[in-house]
């Protein structure tokens, strides 16, 4: 009889990895409970602790030497755990927005994507390759990755949950863009990647065409089509007492896969598509109590996929990973979040509705740079384009603006979100 694993070794056996992992995990999970609890005064009070947490782990495995996950070379994982948690962030802030879809309700948003985006990610590229040395298509990546507002890590400083009358113009501004900047900046992502493996000009016209053109089009409207679809039937099912209410929020994690794997087997933009689906949700019934509880639990899994994903982030840190950008790239990362982003919505904002100096000051300093990034970095990674060089260098650079944007993004949402909202 062959004996169980746990009984094989004589005598007393310690730290084994996986039971010091479910130590790990429950205190973990404890400390999300508690962080979450308080999320309304510190609004990324749980990102910071996630992130320490994490780095608490880096240096258990460093030193103890366990065999964990590589940035590179585990880039899959990281691809997959950030997709989901992605998608789920862009359907619960469709979820949160009931403008009118009007040119002038939307036009702070309109200016973000249009202007901002793609002044970022010229300044980006401009740095990456002043700074760092790469080349004009692995500079342009990184400016593409680099480039969006996140929207797993900017929830808190967006709107409210559906049903929620304070709307402030600045919040607006950030949750639309996270929500739509996302799936707008795969094509630059994908242009760059092109213009490393294809060379030329060649691939440009079907680029345009089937990466901007096709995947915006058909991904927006399956998006739209299955929330509209999925707000029906959780009408239907509720009216027929098919469905219980408090499962409404196992709704919406079903409706944003189906949304998201419809859009990725047509080649459209699966990120579009999830939060189009809850765009339209939200605009197919405007009763509070069912957008509020389908809301409830997309939100409850988008926060316990942020905890993951910035463990994750955090326990994959090293030494040696953290000086392969060197001072160079850490200069990059600090000024992408106090010069390029700011200077970048300044522009892009003059002459909006964002009057007082306040509120574009507000949308300038919270480009916040995160789960989305580190996406974008592992699909580049996956592609297997970039020179090992290049590549390791355009990872460990995004890591450490992810880093930075979490520790003072975290320090400073909180007093800011005070004084945005103080009465005047």
């Amino acid at each position: 009889m062959t004996p169980h694993p746990a009984a094989a070794d004589i005598g007393f056996s310690f730290a084994d990895p996986y039971a010091v992992g479910l130590v790990f995990i429950g205190f973990a999970i404890f400390a999300a409970v508690g962080a979450l609890s308080h999320e309304r005064e510190r609004a990324f009070s749980a990102s910071l602790i996630y992130l320490v947490l994490g780095c608490g782990a880096a240096a258990v495995i460093n030193v103890a030497g366990f065999d964990w996950v590589d940035p590179v070379e585990d880039a899959g994982l990281i691809d997959h755990l950030t997709e989901i948690a992605v998608i789920i962030a862009l359907f619960s802030a469709g979820l949160k927005l009931d403008r009118p879809l009007t040119p002038k309700a939307w036009g702070t948003t309109a200016r973000l994507l249009l202007l901002a985006m793609p002044l970022t990610i010229g300044l980006v590229a401009l740095l990456g390759s002043v700074l760092l040395g790469l080349s004009a298509a692995a500079a342009i990546l990184l400016g593409a990755i680099l480039a969006p507002t996140d929207p797993v890590l900017a929830g808190d400083i967006g709107v409210g949950p559906p049903g929620d009358e304070d709307d402030h113009e600045p919040n607006f501004a950030l949750t639309s863009e996270a929500g739509l900047n996302d799936g707008l900046a795969f094509p630059f992502v994908l242009a760059a990647l092109f213009m490393i493996g294809e060379g030329g000009s060649g691939w440009i016209g079907e680029w345009f065409v089937a990466d901007v053109v096709y995947g915006i089009a058909v991904g927006v409207a399956i998006g739209a089509a299955i929330g509209l679809a999925a707000a029906w039937s959780v009408k239907r099912l509720r009216d027929a007492e098919l469905l219980a209410p408090a499962l409404d929020g196992y709704h919406a994690i079903a409706t944003v896969l189906v949304i998201y794997g419809l859009a990725e087997v047509a080649g459209a933009y699966g990120f579009l598509a999830a939060f189009a689906g809850g765009l339209a949700f939200r605009r197919y019934e405007h009763d509070h109590a069912v957008n509020a509880s389908v809301h409830e639990g997309a939100e409850l899994s988008e926060k316990l996929l942020e905890l993951a994903v910035v463990l994750l982030l955090g326990s994959m840190l090293s030494f040696g990973g953290l000086g392969t950008p060197g001072w160079e790239g850490w200069l990059l990362a600090v000024l992408v979040l106090v010069a390029v982003r700011p200077l970048a919505c300044i522009a892009a904002l003059a002459g909006s509705k964002l009057d007082a100096p306040s509120e574009k000051s507000f949308v300038a300093w919270f480009g916040v740079r995160g789960v989305g990034s580190l996406f974008y970095v592992a699909v580049a990674v996956e592609a297997g384009v970039l020179a090992a060089g290049e590549r390791d260098l355009v990872v460990w650079t995004v890591i450490a603006c992810v880093l930075l944007s979490i520790v003072v993004h975290g320090i400073t949402a909180g007093p800011s979100m005070r004084r945005l909202l103080a009465p005047r």
